[in-house]
């Protein structure tokens, strides 16, 4: 049974990843499916287009939650920090291909927030801190992910040099730049969306 808990620590990861925070806050709130309004992306910077504050916070926060559990739930049950570590990016991987809607998911930025402040809470800190630093001065959400995530790797390696969970964090860092294409398209025409804008 010891052997499975890896395996059934994962398939759970990526059922607590599948849980589309977005698009439940936008039922319970009224907004509607964000997959349909907006950039269509079901993330927080959408839901806070879409709904206002409250709907974008709590969008964030569960978000950060799934890959923040996800890690927690490994930790509890022993699991060294390389099942921890697969154990986040199933979550972040559910985020972004949710099996619950169709695997019509989110980019993953606040979902990998969360596996980086389960991994190690200093290089979390580190990426949001970097999140906000880019923010504060571009008003660009996306530039601010690319940025934070193009980092992450390198914080993790530095306070928390483990192999496997620097190899997991940085094809999350491409997944992210792979999701982030069309921001990509508009940051290099300079039509990207700022925050607080609404479409």
């Amino acid at each position: 049974m010891s052997q499975l808990i890896p395996w059934l620590v994962v398939v759970a990861g990526y059922l607590l990843g599948s849980i589309a925070t977005a698009i439940l806050v936008g039922r319970l709130l009224g907004v509607g499916d964000p997959r349909a309004r907006g950039s269509g992306n079901p993330g927080a910077t959408n839901m806070l287009r879409l709904g206002g504050r409250k709907a974008g916070a709590l969008t964030l926060i569960g978000d950060m939650l799934k890959g923040l559990l996800a890690v927690l739930l490994a930790r509890l049950l022993e699991q060294p920090v390389p099942v921890q570590a697969a154990a986040g990016f199933a979550a972040f991987i559910g985020h972004l291909y949710p099996v619950y809607f169709g695997f019509r998911g989110g980019k993953g930025v606040a979902t990998a927030l969360g596996v980086l402040l389960g991994l190690n809470w200093l290089v979390g800190l580190a990426t949001i801190g970097t999140w906000l630093a880019v923010a504060f001065v571009s008003r660009i959400s996306s530039l601010s992910a690319l940025v934070a995530s193009a980092l992450a790797p390198f914080y993790l390696w530095w306070l928390a040099p483990e192999p496997v969970a620097v190899s997991l964090v940085a094809v999350m860092t491409v997944l992210l730049y792979w999701r982030h294409r069309s921001n990509i398209r508009n940051l290099v025409n300079g039509t990207e969306g700022k925050i607080g804008a609404r479409n």
